[in-house]
């Protein structure tokens, strides 16, 4: 699975969430205000565990979106690097937006959420009940720029993924299932196709 780089702006968030980042998947930087003294114990202590996966960069100066220019700053240097990795912004801050449309007409996957719990593997890692499940599988089908599943093999190893590999093989059938009776996905023998909006 591809890298998922999560820049949470600490001046506008400050995430309780962060246990759920600890997945090898994820790469984290904590954007701290310059009038910011202290992180809380629980950021500090999902860094440290998270080891070279994660850091946090202090901003110097103050002044209007003065963080906000780093995150961009950041984004831009990480996206020419890593041009297939997935990119989040976690700020409740709608200055982004504009900048996250900039980036996907370039064909960069990013995306701004308000929260850590918001983010589509996140939802899957907390996901409890089927319809929740299949839910958040319809979501990250649909807004995934990447190649999807073509084989009814390959989506259940691509469902198992979102699940970080916590599911039964009977619970992901019955994700399929369940996509197949929406209307979702087509299941032709081994083969599977997509007719749902924005997935192809």
């Amino acid at each position: 699975m591809k890298n998922n780089y999560v820049l949470i702006d600490y001046e506008n968030v400050q995430p309780e969430e962060m246990d759920a980042l600890e997945k090898e998947l994820f790469s984290v930087i904590v954007f701290v205000g310059a009038n910011q003294a202290k992180v809380t114990f629980e950021v500090a202590s999902v860094l440290q565990r998270m080891g070279d996966r994660a850091t946090y960069i202090k901003i110097t100066g103050s002044g209007k979106n003065a963080l906000d220019f780093h995150i961009a700053y950041y984004l831009g240097k990480l996206s020419e690097k890593e041009p297939d990795a997935y990119f989040h912004i976690v700020s409740k801050d709608t200055g982004f937006d504009l900048l996250v449309e900039h980036l996907k007409a370039k064909k960069v996957s990013v995306r701004r959420v308000k929260s850590v719990t918001e983010l589509p593997l996140v939802k899957a890692a907390i996901s409890k009940s089927s319809a929740e499940r299949v839910s958040v599988v319809i979501g990250i089908l649909a807004k995934s720029s990447a190649a999807r599943p073509r084989t009814v093999k390959t989506l259940a190893s691509a469902i198992n993924a979102m699940f970080q590999k916590s599911l039964t093989e009977s619970e992901i059938a019955g994700i399929i299932s369940e996509l197949s009776r929406k209307g979702v996905v087509v299941v032709n023998q081994t083969k599977v196709s997509y007719v749902i909006p924005g997935v192809l």
